[in-house]
């Protein structure tokens, strides 16, 4: 629908538009006749596509096994890489002072899981035997980088079965329940602990990077053995020792006991998931209808035409000769949630990247730039993405294309992600007044933290432009 209101302009606003070179609206703007134009007359088609292959970026691992109708079945496991501490304890122990070790898996204690919680599985943890490859994707095949007789661990676990942990740092109420985690233990054998004291003890220049540590130990392969029923969203994998070393005072000899976490897999090393999914007969239907289906992860994605030429077109024709400004163009996307066993969720949030520079931006571990990457979160409420940065984009077209737009400025992918976000802390004024901490977004990486679908109702997605237009006497 297209709207155009007639307003006289205060000289305030003159101006402001006066100043703005977002086009070529003239050095000064008389006295005149304005309107604002509002135009969603526009159509955005497209078609879902199958892609079974992503590259990770984050260290979110997913494990596990689960079958949900309407959905398909999934079964996930991991690889990682160690970074090592920087410093180990040493200080007056010694290696048979080393008791155990265990490996702790953490899960938030919100959406940490999707399935059956109680559900009973085992899973199994193996050694590597060489470093991981880079790049790394999601159809890697760990033969050949472990060996089946060399199994580390074996544990049963439901998402349930760990206990709840608080870090201590947190005081707020919202961060403690944004940290809130579920920790799963599985025990390791001692000797691997062991081992790796030695080795620092041996060469500490060794634990300065985890290319350096690689020949040490290469990291862990960790999959399901046993039971089908959920697959967890672990955020972090570490591996704790516990030591004790005599403490002597002044009065006594003491026996004290100590933690220490050796190993983690942190952003800095490579680690990986590794799907097979199967897709839900009722799914690959509605694909074959046409229909535009999200599903995560490593399922399908929507190439999507945006119809960034007629837009440009119909803004020219209306605005002629006379001075104008672009103020917004969005994209609101409504969406349907397909009816699924154990209620899978849509994205959190998704990405609408120009299709020619996906995988660029996927393997640079880009952030939106607004000019050919946006990106949107879903509002549960209104079942909706909002994509509302898109002027820069049409303005890049105008500005520097003369407003012809190519081939590769209307092809887009739309695609799910996970976004890391980094709250600063809370401050404080003066007079004590409390302030939020903001947020900044800092990592976007291909969706891999929990199943997901969506079905993206493009037939009545809405495209707004609004632009101002000055009509010279």
């Amino acid at each position: 629908m297209k709207q155009l209101l007639n307003v006289v302009l205060a000289a305030a606003v003159l101006v402001g538009l006066s100043a703005c070179t977002d086009e070529t609206i003239g050095v000064s703007i008389t006295d005149g006749m304005s309107s604002i134009i509002e135009d969603s007359s526009f159509v955005i088609t497209g078609h879902s596509v199958l892609n079974q292959r992503v590259q990770m970026r984050t260290t979110t691992k997913m494990l596990g096994d689960l079958t949900a109708d309407g959905f398909g079945h999934i079964s996930a496991s991991a690889v990682t890489m160690w970074m090592p501490a920087a410093k180990i304890d040493t200080t007056g122990v010694k290696p048979e002072w080393i008791d155990s070790c265990r490996l702790k898996l953490r899960i938030p204690y919100r959406n940490g899981f999707t399935g059956d919680k109680l559900a009973p599985m085992r899973l199994n943890v193996y050694r590597l035997n060489k470093a991981l490859p880079s790049p790394i994707y999601s159809d890697f095949d760990p033969t050949g980088y472990y060996d089946s007789d060399d199994l580390l661990a074996s544990e049963s676990y439901s998402p349930v079965s760990g206990w709840i942990e608080v870090p201590d740092a947190y005081t707020s109420t919202i961060t403690t329940q944004r940290d809130t985690v579920r920790v799963i233990s599985v025990p390791m054998p001692v000797e691997t602990a062991r081992e790796v004291f030695n080795a620092y003890v041996a060469d500490p220049s060794r634990f300065t990077s985890p290319k350096a540590f690689a020949d040490i130990f290469p990291g862990i392969y960790m999959t399901n053995s046993y039971g089908s029923g959920h697959v967890l969203n672990i955020n972090a994998a570490e591996m704790n020792v516990y030591y004790h070393k005599h403490i002597i005072t002044d009065t006594a000899e003491v026996d004290s006991a100590f933690r220490q976490t050796y190993l983690a897999s942190t952003p800095e090393v490579i680690s990986n998931n590794i799907f097979h999914f199967d897709i839900d007969n009722q799914v690959t239907e509605m694909v074959d209808r046409g229909e535009a289906i999200i599903v995560a992860p490593a399922g399908y994605e929507v190439q999507v035409r945006f119809p960034v030429q007629e837009i440009i077109d119909k803004y020219q024709a209306n605005v002629g000769d006379n001075q104008a400004i672009i103020n917004t163009l969005s994209l609101s996307l409504p969406v349907s949630v397909p009816a699924t066993e154990y209620g899978i969720l849509p994205p959190s949030y998704l990405l609408m990247v120009k299709t020619s520079k996906k995988d660029n931006f996927i393997n640079g571990d880009s952030l939106a730039n607004n000019k050919d990457s946006f990106y949107a979160m879903y509002n549960a409420s209104e079942r909706t993405y909002e994509f509302t940065g898109l002027r820069d984009y049409v303005l890049n077209i105008i500005n520097n294309q003369g407003g012809i737009a190519t081939d590769d400025d209307l092809a887009f992918t739309i695609t799910p992600i996970d976004v890391t976000t980094y709250t600063y802390p809370q401050s404080y004024s003066y007079y004590n007044y409390s302030t939020s901490g903001s947020s900044v977004v800092t990592k976007i990486s291909p969706m891999v933290s929990r199943p997901a679908i969506v079905r993206l109702l493009l037939d009545k997605a809405k495209i707004k432009i609004t632009y101002s237009k000055q009509i010279v006497d």
